[in-house]
């Protein structure tokens, strides 16, 4: 089942005193089926950073449209932009975007306290995301007393409490050391298995031979895509690596 389509999506920048105009997008169109794991590529400003945006209802677009379950998100009124985020989307970020005056707990439980939700149903919630992020034992830490893998899997857990339609990934390993980063890319993939869609953006090679299919975004559009089928990841990390050396060297786009 089709969760999420992105149907000829345009974005174009003015800059400050609206003498030059940046497309950042030219005309991005792609599906993402429920349970799938997308990794986004492409060189600094190729456009995916904004297309996250877009994703994430954080920014518009000049055209187009993104709909998620049949619903469009410019349909949205601004008013009901952040309980629509809160309600249907999950986010981890580079930086973690954690706050160092809450303990992992309470950061982990602040998209459930900003929805209402009780504290009986948010430990409920929490103890079988903490057991399975192995955090169980330092929830009550603040984030500057622990690492960085620790920090991201805090990270992960708030963005899984609130049984998200969809979660958007920002460089989730770019701030993490090689054995932190195997350990999330681990954690990603057996939460994808339970039936989680992802969609992460990346510069790692590494981290988008994980998923199960890579959008190489180029010149604001879809430039190429593979899907992973039965390859290894070693074998999708060389794939990988080939298509951004043909994007590198001006290769032609794929149609």
């Amino acid at each position: 089942m089709i969760m999420l389509e992105v149907k000829n999506l345009k974005k174009i920048y003015t800059t400050r005193f609206g003498g030059n105009q940046v497309k950042a997008l030219s005309d991005v169109s792609f599906s993402v089926e429920e349970g799938e794991y997308v990794a986004v590529m492409g060189e600094s400003g190729s456009g995916k950073t904004t297309l996250l945006n877009i994703l994430a209802a954080l920014d518009k677009p000049t055209s187009g449209d993104v709909i998620l379950e049949g619903k469009s998100l410019s349909s949205i009124k601004e008013r009901e932009i952040s309980k629509f985020r809160r309600d249907n989307l999950g986010f981890v970020f580079q930086d973690f975007n954690l706050l160092d005056t809450f303990s992992l707990q309470d950061n982990i439980f602040l998209p459930l306290v900003l929805s209402g939700k009780s504290y009986e149903e948010m430990s409920k919630r929490l103890k079988p995301i903490a057991k399975k992020l192995g955090i169980s034992d330092i929830l009550h830490k603040f984030p500057y007393e622990v690492s960085g893998g620790q920090k991201q899997r805090a990270a992960v857990a708030r963005a899984l409490i609130t049984n998200p339609k969809l979660i958007l990934a920002d460089e989730p390993t770019g701030a993490l050391d090689s054995r932190s980063s195997d350990d999330l890319l681990r954690l990603f993939k057996e939460i994808n298995n339970e039936g989680q869609t992802i969609i992460m953006v990346t510069h790692s090679t590494k981290a988008a031979s994980h998923a199960k299919r890579v959008l190489f975004i180029k010149d604001g559009e879809v430039f190429h895509q593979l899907y992973k089928v039965s390859m290894s990841d070693e074998e999708m990390y060389q794939k990988i690596s080939d298509t951004l050396t043909i994007i590198a060297t001006g290769g032609a786009r794929n149609e």
